[in-house]
């Protein structure tokens, strides 16, 4: 009772500083990634390899779209296009070259449009330049004005190699860009990324500073974009243990993030496969990220499932509110912000885009607010069986194709279920077996259910033939997992939790790529260092262990398991 009067007072204090937080306005959150889908075919995708687009970059407003493409009606080489629309619900209109003021008969492309779409940033291969490739500036006094001709940034910010991807801040102060196949005194090997700055529009830029590890590396780190708030930078990079193969230098999208501007870029986080992918393409580049964060555009250089060579592409950015995996966003959400305030922790740190800011305060308070009970969209819950029907023998996988047969009986209990219904299991030989496991992508994992009753020695999910996922030992009833690294090395995890007394209770195994930990009802009961998974094709078991021994078949109520691709905080 301690425990829920404790928490009905930390919501009176969220829901009064929500109250008046959000009076004064909202921010976006994100966390992962809708599926990707074409941008239409007139914009820059050819449906053969004949022209190619290049350097997407979307305006502030969300209303231009300026590009690169080798598309017919050109000057010659690369061109700079641009394609406008009324807003941003509306569709893209016919693209249109910007001219022969900024466009030559060599390459101009990559462009970087700023706030008030007065000042377009590019590279071009033209004559008089320092290097290769030099960064160019076209202004334009209004919107109805035509582009100026193009001013070259100058040896201070050019080099004698290819400096190329200019990324221009919201304030217009500070210009990211890479530099390749050419020497640039500072330089960590390969393509790196650096930013120039100056101090007010009308002054000249600063000599180029490299950003160093930990968004450098002797791989080639390329292709920046910075986010509105500065406080996100995307980029492409070779880093090993990307998805992409081999082809295209290795090349995945990256974000690196930092809590202010006066911060150092943290480790940078692989984008995924949603957006990397490993098989049926060659990866994604050119990343740019609208200005409210709620969407990511890149281009594809070899053909991906349901598009064409060098296709644009976007999609969206998808916040993960629901803090402890329950399928819900509500109250016990906002104690889990609450109990974590003013923290640096991931889970919480939901605001502002693109990726938090660090610290769990009020800005993450409002994302959270904005999606009170709100049915949740997690693209990372990759099986689920709510257990819910109230007949049949198929326990149907509401977030993927496993669904689940049920064998020698297990009853459905519609009224009696922790999450609406559930299923009885009699500890004797009824059990239900789904497909084949699904496997980790970005190296992490959760599973949860909800159980009551059990005794010593069940087991609630097993992979048939390899491991017990989450059950109870023999002895005691406390909960243990099986859920481990591959060969002699690997070994169970257990706990000193009990979970068959007859209540309800909510398990989970989490691994986050470096530490395999047990939950229960929300607490972590055991842990320790874990840097792989061993999950085979093997389909699961609900309601038996691995070998479906006799003791194994588990007596009680199961409830609503799932299964994450994600580190999650049950």
């Amino acid at each position: 009772m301690k425990r829920l009067n404790d928490y009905r007072m930390r919501l009176l204090v969220v829901g009064f500083v929500a109250s008046i937080v959000l009076i004064n306005g909202s921010v976006k959150a994100d966390f992962t990634f809708g599926e990707p889908t074409n941008l239409p075919a007139y914009i820059a995708n050819s449906s053969s390899s004949s022209y190619y687009g290049d350097d997407l970059c979307v305006s502030a407003c969300g209303r231009f779209l300026f590009f690169g493409s080798t598309r017919p009606g050109g000057q010659g080489g690369y061109d700079i296009w641009s394609a406008a629309r009324a807003s941003v619900s509306d569709d893209w209109g016919t693209p249109v070259n910007l001219g022969a003021t900024v466009n030559r008969s060599t390459d101009d492309t990559d462009p970087s449009i700023s706030v008030d779409l007065l000042s377009l940033f590019f590279r071009s291969e033209r004559s008089g330049g320092s290097g290769g490739s030099d960064l160019y500036v076209t202004t334009r006094a209004t919107t109805e004005d035509p582009w100026s001709e193009p001013v070259n940034l100058g040896p201070t910010v050019n080099s004698t190699g290819n400096d190329s991807d200019p990324s221009i801040s919201a304030d217009g102060l500070s210009l990211y860009f890479s530099t390749w196949q050419g020497p640039r005194p500072g330089g960590l090997g390969g393509d790196d990324i650096w930013v120039t700055t100056r101090k007010t529009a009308d002054d000249t830029w600063s000599e180029p500073v490299n950003l160093g590890p930990p968004i450098n590396t002797a791989s080639n780190d390329s292709k920046p974009c910075i986010s509105s708030d500065g406080l996100a930078l995307f980029f492409n990079s070779s880093h090993p243990g990307g998805f992409t193969p081999s082809v295209f230098d290795n090349s995945d999208i990256y974000v690196s993030t930092r809590p202010s501007k006066d911060d150092p870029w943290r480790e940078p986080v692989n984008l995924g496969p949603q957006i990397n992918i490993a098989s049926g393409g060659f990866g994604a580049y050119d990343p740019d990220v609208s200005s409210d964060g709620s969407t990511i555009y890149f281009g594809a250089p070899c053909r991906r499932a349901g598009g064409n060579f060098y296709d644009f592409w976007k999609a969206p950015i998808i916040p993960i509110v629901d803090l402890n995996s329950d399928g819900f966003v509500d109250s016990i959400d906002m104690c889990i912000m609450v109990d974590h305030w003013g923290t640096d922790n991931q889970l919480c740190d939901i605001g502002p885009m693109p990726w938090g800011d660090g610290i769990v305060d009020v800005q993450d308070l409002i994302v959270l607010a904005e999606h009170l009970f709100k049915d949740v969209n997690d693209p990372t819950l990759i099986a689920h069986w709510p257990l819910d029907e109230a007949q049949g023998v198929i326990a149907y996988d509401n977030a993927g194709e496993r669904d689940g047969i049920l064998v020698d009986g297990p009853v459905w209990q519609p009224d009696s279920g922790m999450v609406a219904g559930a299923l009885q299991f009699d500890g004797v030989d009824d059990y239900v077996v789904t497909g084949e496991a699904p496997k980790p992508d970005m190296g992490s994992y959760g599973v949860l259910a909800w159980i009551k009753g059990g005794e010593p020695g069940q087991v609630v999910l097993s992979q048939m033939g390899k491991a017990n996922w989450l059950g109870t030992d023999p002895l005691e009833g406390f909960l243990m997992t099986e859920l481990t690294v591959a060969g002699r090395n690997g070994r169970s995890l257990g706990s000193e939790a009990v979970i068959t007394d007859g209540n309800w209770h909510r398990m989970a195994f989490v691994w986050d790529g470096s530490y395999r930990r047990l939950y229960v009802d929300g607490l972590v009961v055991a842990e320790d260092e874990q840097d792989n998974l061993d999950i085979s094709v093997n389909g699961l078991y609900i309601g038996t262990g691995k070998t479906m021994e006799p003791g194994t078949f588990f007596s009680g109520l199961i409830d609503d398991i799932r299964i994450y691709n994600r580190a999650i905080s049950p």
